[in-house]
């Protein structure tokens, strides 16, 4: 097997070429019909206004972000938010797992899964929750890796061009993962 075509690393300050890279991965995502939070089309401005949200809360450690780069620039994303009730200091919510459309089948999204696991041990988070569109591919990929299917919430959200779709609760236990190991 060869080499991957990119590289990950988690990034603590957001600056200005790591922040259009987040853009046009967004984009190209809501583009791509990925119910991802937006509705398409998807303006830059209002991309830029979400990526800068996160990147304060980068910045305030309110969140981790580990940034997936190729020869073309940012190729994927994928953050943890620790914004979370102060009875779960455990637990942080694992969102916007994004890959570009040219990056996808090159084991990009089962890395950036890893690295987000990873980043969540190094904050002391034992437990991680996400929601997927059910039965699409990101659904698919949670469940390769191991994480453990809650359950389905029927008309949950809108496509980007429209049009219902249930999303899919999932959760990993990340004790359990290093207790097994």
């Amino acid at each position: 097997m060869s080499a991957p075509s990119w590289s990950l690393r988690r990034v603590q300050i957001v600056d200005e070429a790591i922040l259009r890279g987040l853009v046009d991965v967004l984009i190209d995502c809501v583009e791509g019909g990925a119910s991802v939070s937006f509705m398409h089309p998807l303006s830059r401005g209002r991309a830029t206004a979400f990526w800068r949200g996160v990147a304060q809360g980068v910045a305030a450690g309110e969140r981790a972000l580990v940034i997936a780069e190729d020869a073309e620039g940012l190729c994927g994303v994928v953050q943890l938010a620790f914004d979370v009730p102060e009875n779960q200091p455990h637990r942080a919510d694992l969102s916007k797992m994004l890959v570009h459309r040219r990056a996808r089948r090159q084991g990009l999204g089962a890395a950036l899964m890893r690295a987000a696991e990873s980043a969540a041990r190094e904050c002391g988070k034992t437990l991680l929750v996400l929601d997927a569109v059910t039965g699409g591919d990101a659904a698919r990929l949670y469940e390769r890796l191991g994480w453990v299917r809650v359950g389905d919430i029927p008309g949950y959200a809108l496509m980007p061009r429209g049009g219902l779709c249930s999303t899919t609760v999932y959760y990993r236990n990340l004790d359990a993962q290093t207790q097994s190991r």
